[in-house]
């Protein structure tokens, strides 16, 4: 199992989601993203997200200076967040 580093900087939400939904989209599941962020909202935004998606959220990384945060990627099939709105679920065909 591999740990990949997104480093968010002070993007906000979405920004962020963006970029988190491509990287999931390229690595193989079982990966642990460290997500690295300044944005405030990312304690909630991100269980939320993983729980939309199927993703484990492991919550904060101990010890790592700027907030850090874990996920695992998990295979999902069906599973997907609107192309325009990470933040929403994929509309059903």
């Amino acid at each position: 199992m591999s740990t990949v580093m997104l480093d968010g900087g002070d993007r906000g939400c979405v920004q962020l989601l963006l970029e988190l939904r491509a990287l999931v989209a390229d690595v193989a599941p079982g990966t642990v993203i460290h997500l690295r962020t300044t944005d405030p909202a990312a304690p909630l935004d991100l269980p939320a997200w993983c729980h939309l998606t199927g993703h484990s959220y492991l919550g904060p990384i101990p010890h790592s200076g700027t907030p850090t945060y874990g996920i695992r990627t998990h295979r999902v099939a069906g599973a997907g967040t609107d192309p325009d709105n990470p933040w929403r679920p994929a509309p059903h065909r």
